[in-house]
């Protein structure tokens, strides 16, 4: 299917692995001009020079520390027209209220709560100057599941499921989309460590399919809903978790 992105200008945060990596890899092949930004340069370098193999587009980096508002507004200035901003980047700590201490609290939410909001007033902006333009924030179930055992992760993501819907009730007068995605378990390194951290473990044959899902599978619905195919769809956050939240 031909998702008419070919020209687009897209932004990845978090895409030097995981799903930010293989968001920027399918937006890449689909024709996108791609900038992957993660605070790793090194974990950057190689992500671009694995996606640049099968592109037909640009491919950029740019490392930047986006809990820092100094930073966020330093990838805009060298940036500034974008087409589809990703959301991504994010890494909340589990464990349960007594766990997490106040500046672990604020230290994750720096960077996955104000780093979404922070970059998304910088683009929604230039988006609304430049007559157009799609947000997608990539958040996560736990919004729904609201585990115990994650709480500084949940609620993080019920305040950007919040903003997002908020914020996209009111996109379609500046001609831009604001959208997020809510993924379950994905098979990716950090699910992997949140494992490690929450009290129990995951029992991942216990999910739907036996399985966690890929990042592709991510990835591909992040593309879908960043095309011109799905221009009618905004102000909505769409839940891939394998029907966890539905349980």
């Amino acid at each position: 299917m031909d998702l008419k992105l070919a020209g687009k200008a897209a932004l990845v945060t978090g895409a030097s692995k995981g799903i930010g990596a293989a968001t920027a890899t399918l937006l890449a092949r689909e024709g996108c001009d791609v900038v992957l930004v993660a605070r790793t340069a090194d974990a950057l370098a190689v992500q671009a020079d694995a996606i640049r193999g099968g592109a037909r587009s640009r491919v950029q980096t740019f490392c930047a520390d986006l809990s820092r508002h100094d930073e966020v507004l330093r990838v805009a200035e060298t940036f500034p027209a974008v087409d589809i901003l990703v959301n991504n980047a994010g890494a909340i700590p589990g464990g349960t209220l007594a766990d997490i201490d106040d500046a672990q609290w604020r230290e994750a939410w720096d960077l996955k709560v104000f780093g979404y909001i922070a970059l998304t007033r910088a683009y929604y902006a230039r988006m609304r100057e430049r007559g157009g333009g799609v947000v997608i924030n990539v958040i996560g179930a736990a919004a729904n599941t609201k585990p115990a055992a994650y709480i500084c992760g949940a609620t993080a993501n019920a305040a950007l499921e919040a903003f997002t819907q908020t914020l996209g009730r009111a996109s379609p007068k500046d001609g831009v989309r604001v959208l997020g995605l809510h993924p379950g378990p994905v098979a990716t390194e950090r699910l992997k460590t949140l494992a490690a951290q929450t009290r129990g473990g995951m029992n991942f044959s216990a999910m739907p399919f036996g399985r966690a899902a890929e990042p592709e599978e991510i990835a591909a619905a992040v593309a879908f809903l960043a095309s011109p195919l799905s221009a009618y769809t905004y102000g909505t956050i769409i839940s891939i978790d394998g029907g966890i939240s539905a349980r």
